[in-house]
């Protein structure tokens, strides 16, 4: 595995130096590998403090004894509560500061990985990132999202590097439930409907090269998915948890801001504003996918988003992911609701104004109670539409 920083410089002295955070600097993944694992963590500190959420440990216990009783170890926990927030971060850098960590270890979800990389990030010490389900490529990459303690999007940081260490044991994400795993393909796939608009067709070679593993992403996903989710811990199964863990960061790293995201995780970060509807980011994302096309059908027409759409909604029926708001538990969303998250998705430093098109409030709140509408049917809806509509 090359190391995770690679930094380029063009050779005219007026542009800037741009350093991409491409890989962890080591990931170890198979079957019950703690115990193989332990070593690893040992060579980057002896005072690991475990951030993770309570819930999280409880369940892993059994699993993270090799790593607790390591001999070389002198292990800290702390929980991350009640999100990745300022609150919470605050706390946990007070437990890190007491303990006299030296490395910090993240177990858990996307949010507890999150906070934990965000810490090391704070405090300069390196960071192993432990995940326990195939819901987001959180411990991958090199940015953390920071949410309210409320769980609505804040803002996201960039992060100086990828993970030091990256554990991934299939038989503790198999314990996972199986909600996630589905969730973490709807956040996986995205990339593709994402990295394609946001390159804005760059001839960069690593960018061109992001797209494409985007698009063998989304091919591998089109054709192991139902098995998957159907037999897990096969080798379908597997491959999955590889291309949403693994694969999806490897498209952030190499392509860096220009392959991230568009209108899918803008709609997403809006969503989380609003009342909690029970549904987790990938949900959100899966769901937002399908209002990106939608708006590219709408605002320009696009034939081609809307056959993806319809591809994209029969592809969802088949593994579960969210159609539209209802599905998200929003089925009695207001139309004020509404219209403040599609405010908040269009805010000015939005990633949705990486689309090659500028999107009208009105336009984005249509899109979102239109997601299952037919390739027929009805563009450019109006502020009555989408009141009759959201009725």
């Amino acid at each position: 595995m090359p190391n995770q920083s690679t930094e380029t410089l063009s050779t005219q002295t007026s542009s800037p130096l741009l350093a991409l955070s491409v890989a962890p600097a080591k990931v170890i993944r198979g079957s019950q590998i703690l115990t193989q694992a332990t070593d690893a963590i040992a060579r980057l500190g002896s005072r690991p403090l475990i951030v993770a959420g309570e819930r999280t440990l409880a369940v892993t216990q059994e699993s993270l004894q090799p790593l607790l009783k390591h001999q070389r170890l002198h292990i800290a926990q702390a929980f991350y509560t009640p999100d990745c927030s300022e609150a919470s971060l605050k706390a946990l850098h007070k437990a890190a500061k007491e303990h006299k960590a030296d490395v910090i270890i993240g177990i858990g979800g996307g949010k507890a990985l999150d906070t934990a990389k965000l810490i090391a990030h704070q405090l300069e010490l390196p960071v192993v990132t432990i995940p326990t389900s195939a819901a987001t490529c959180a411990a991958w990459t090199a940015l953390s999202n920071v949410y309210s303690d409320e769980g609505a999007f804040l803002y996201d940081v960039a992060l100086a590097n990828c993970p030091d260490l990256l554990i991934l044991d299939y038989d503790l994400i198999k314990t996972a439930p199986q909600r996630t795993l589905v969730a973490g393909i709807g956040d996986a796939i995205a990339k593709w409907y994402e990295a394609s608009v946001s390159s804005g067709h760059s001839e960069q070679t690593l960018i061109i090269a992001a797209v494409q593993q985007a698009r063998v992403l989304r091919d591998i996903l089109f054709q192991k998915s139902a098995t998957a989710v159907k037999e897990p811990g096969s080798e379908a199964w597997q491959q999955v948890v590889d291309a949403t863990v693994l694969l999806a960061g490897v498209i952030g790293g190499l392509g860096g801001a220009q392959c991230r995201t568009v209108a899918a995780h803008a709609v997403h970060n809006g969503l989380t504003h609003i009342s909690k509807s029970g549904s987790i980011h990938g949900e959100k994302v899966a769901y937002g996918i399908l209002v990106q096309l939608r708006l590219e059908e709408m605002v320009q027409g696009n034939q081609l988003a809307a056959a993806a759409r319809q591809q994209l909604l029969k592809f969802y029926a088949e593994i579960g992911l969210p159609q539209k708001l209802g599905d998200l538990g929003l089925g009695n969303i207001t139309l004020n609701e509404l219209q403040k998250a599609a405010e908040i998705a269009l805010s000015p430093h939005s990633d949705i104004h990486r689309l090659p098109f500028k999107v009208a409030v009105e336009q984005l709140m249509a899109a979102m109670v239109s997601t299952t509408a037919p390739v027929e049917g009805r563009t450019n809806m109006g502020l009555t539409s989408v009141v009759n509509e959201a009725e």
